[in-house]
């Protein structure tokens, strides 16, 4: 017996595998956020008038080939976010190498911060930026663009600063925005208690990859925020383990330990 696909022209199996690459490609970066409720309210909206239309249901001046204007355009707006992380991602230079040593001294340098405003009870959001650009929020923000260090993530976060009730986008070796506000978290399970910097926190991790550290100003207790979950009560040792895993997921262990040694030294 022939294969099917014996009969389909070359130019249709490519043009089939790149829509199946591209829908791929969107549906592992809506992973974890709020777009993917969105694909499932349009994916039943579409089954329903499937079968409304099967059924004879429609009226007879429906015709959806009408619509498709409006339904690309309405994709767009709905999947911006998702499209803007392609776009990224095709444009970011693939042979960028990143500085091991550098990278360690930045997560020295949040572990000690969100230490030190722990032990203080100030409280702050640390916005870690990883493969999506924040953009949306760096821009409602007061821009800076300096070196990352603890005397300078601890001073936006005094009390008498005007920065402080926002939060600090960390992109790379620098600090490129403070006071921003991110998005709140929607979800009733069990955060509803939680405080408005921990919504936050989980927030901006469900619509990105971002990676978030939060000092409770009540308790003085550090969580993390990846991927939309969160992990609480953390201390320095746990926070940095956390904050290398996430962030150099693929530098050897024995690298790291190096790294570490030659900060503190």
């Amino acid at each position: 017996m022939t294969p099917f696909w014996t009969g389909i022209p070359w130019q249709d199996l490519v043009a089939i595998a790149l829509v199946a690459g591209v829908l791929t490609w969107i549906a592992i970066a809506s992973k974890g956020t709020r777009s993917v409720q969105i694909a499932v309210g349009l994916a039943v909206v579409l089954v329903v008038t499937a079968a409304a239309g099967w059924l004879g249901l429609l009226p007879r001046w429906w015709r959806p080939a009408r619509f498709w204007p409006e339904m690309v355009l309405a994709f767009v707006i709905l999947f911006q976010h998702e499209l803007r992380r392609i776009l990224a991602r095709i444009g970011r230079n693939p042979f960028r190498r990143s500085n091991a040593s550098e990278e360690t001294r930045v997560v020295e340098e949040i572990v000690k911060t969100a230490v030190s405003l722990a032990n203080r009870r100030i409280g702050a959001i640390l916005v870690v930026e990883r493969e999506d650009e924040l953009f949306d929020v760096v821009e409602v923000g007061t821009p800076i663009d300096a070196r990352i260090s603890k005397e300078l993530l601890v001073s936006v976060f005094l009390p008498y600063s005007p920065l402080h009730d926002g939060a600090v986008i960390l992109r790379g070796q620098r600090v490129v925005a403070a006071g921003c506000f991110l998005p709140l978290s929607a979800r009733a399970d069990g955060i509803e208690t939680s405080g408005t910097r921990h919504r936050a926190a989980l927030g901006i991790t469900e619509e990105t990859d971002a990676v978030t550290i939060v000092i409770s100003e009540e308790t003085g207790t550090i969580s993390i925020a990846i991927g939309g979950d969160i992990q609480r009560d953390l201390d320095g040792a746990a926070l940095r383990q956390r904050l290398f895993a996430a962030l150099h997921p693929t530098q050897p262990r024995a690298d790291r330990h190096a790294g570490l040694d030659r900060v503190r030294s």
